[in-house]
């Protein structure tokens, strides 16, 4: 299978609401998705995990050169390290919530399949 969801950054400790992972991809459509998982409760005493995709506001992404960039507000254009897109008070919108993944690589597969569709209708 080909990845057309670029993985950008990968934390075990973020600023998200989370005690799990965040995993950032680039994406054909030059923006940033985050995806970290989290608990819900299911029933009285009873805990899933759930899986939270979200899109980045404060940085895009260019896709063919996989350079991370500001979002807006800045004349320059000066390429992020990757490291910065995960900072207090990030803004992000969440787009989707999965409750029938397993893993993180199901997440990938997931997201791939978005990224797979946003690259025909870019192409």
């Amino acid at each position: 299978m080909k990845t057309f969801a670029k993985i950008v950054h990968r934390t075990y400790v973020s600023y998200l609401p989370t005690a799990f992972p965040a995993h950032y991809y680039g994406m054909p459509n030059g923006r940033i998705y985050l995806v970290f998982s989290r608990f819900y409760e299911a029933d009285y005493g009873e805990t899933g995990l759930e899986f939270v995709f979200a899109e980045h506001k404060d940085f895009k992404f260019d896709y063919e050169t996989e350079t991370i960039l500001p979002w807006r507000g800045t004349k320059k254009q000066t390429p992020i390290f990757a490291e910065h897109v995960d900072h207090p008070h990030c803004r992000y919108n969440i787009f989707s919530v999965n409750r029938q993944l397993n893993s993180y690589g199901e997440a990938h597969i997931f997201l791939n399949d978005e990224a797979l569709k946003m690259r025909s209708l870019v192409s």
